[in-house]
């Protein structure tokens, strides 16, 4: 079985964050798909299965380390640019991908090879609660006073619910998960926890027990957007860059946007430049 291994968030190979994709993916099991995805360590693996007869549209399952997830960003970022360099036909090409979650549409450019600028807009915004702040800031090894005063903290859903929490001065590059996070954040109605740096358009997530810290988090990213726009931060459709990796050595740049006014958030939007680096082939499939 072959696949693809892209960097995603960034213009050029061996940066941003690494992804394997697996075009035909459809005689693999959910066993299988976890064992091949810690297998090749990337922090999530993308499987794409026929759905219908369009090459134009598939069902995506996505697997980090640990388990399915129900959305992603980055693997389908990824996963549309493979799509196209396998079955594109012109320079731009809209792909639409299934998840458990919800089902999405992914428009892709051609840049040149091995090069291309994905969009995915992740679609509505649901915005389910500001939590109490305090002890909020001791889960990242950080004071009450490094969280943005102007900002409060806010758990925000394109697909997963982020606890997205706004930190200002250098809290960014201070910040650690020193005890796991799983506990906390479902008490709170969350799964994740995005770090935003409003002002310097910044971001930080890690894995809940705080050992992998990720590269660049296409959803934590839209919710990320969603709660600048309800905030008054960015313009309706604006477009911003959201930058995430520099504490990994990755340096990541994601395009986010929001539609819409106040929690009427109806588009979110995510994008960046995909980089093939490899192609390689599975000599043998783990045990379904």
């Amino acid at each position: 079985m072959r696949y693809h291994h892209v960097d995603v968030f960034t213009g050029r190979p061996y940066s941003g964050n690494s992804l394997a994709v697996f075009p035909d993916a459809d005689a693999l099991t959910s066993g299988q798909m976890q064992a091949v995805t810690r297998e090749l360590r990337h922090f999530e693996s993308v499987f794409l299965v026929r759905d219908g007869a369009s090459e134009h549209r598939r069902r995506a399952r996505v697997f980090d380390l640990a388990e399915e997830l129900d959305f992603a960003g980055h693997p389908l970022v990824g996963a549309a640019a493979v799509l196209h360099a396998l079955h594109g036909g012109t320079d731009h090409e809209t792909w639409t991908l299934r998840l458990p979650a919800r089902t999405v549409e992914v428009t892709t450019e051609r840049r040149g090879p091995g090069r291309y600028e994905s969009l995915l807009d992740q679609g509505s915004a649901a915005f389910l609660g500001r939590p109490d702040p305090h002890g909020l800031a001791a889960l990242f090894a950080l004071d009450p006073g490094d969280l943005d005063p102007a900002l409060p903290p806010e758990v925000v859903s394109t697909g997963l619910r982020y606890l997205v929490l706004p930190v200002c001065g250098d809290a960014l590059a201070r910040a650690r998960v020193t005890a796991p996070l799983d506990v906390p954040l479902a008490g709170l109605g969350a799964q994740f926890a995005y770090l935003l740096d409003a002002a310097a358009l910044e971001g930080r997530h890690w894995n809940n027990d705080g050992i992998v810290e990720d590269v660049a988090t296409g959803s934590g990213a839209g919710c990320a957007a969603a709660y600048l726009r309800r905030h008054g931060r960015i313009d309706a459709g604006e477009r911003i860059l959201l930058r995430q990796g520099r504490f990994t050595g990755r340096p990541s740049e994601m395009t986010v946007s929001a539609d819409g006014p106040g929690e009427d958030i109806r588009s979110v939007r995510v994008g960046g430049g995909v980089a093939f680096v490899a192609e390689g082939r599975l000599h043998e499939l783990p045990p379904a």
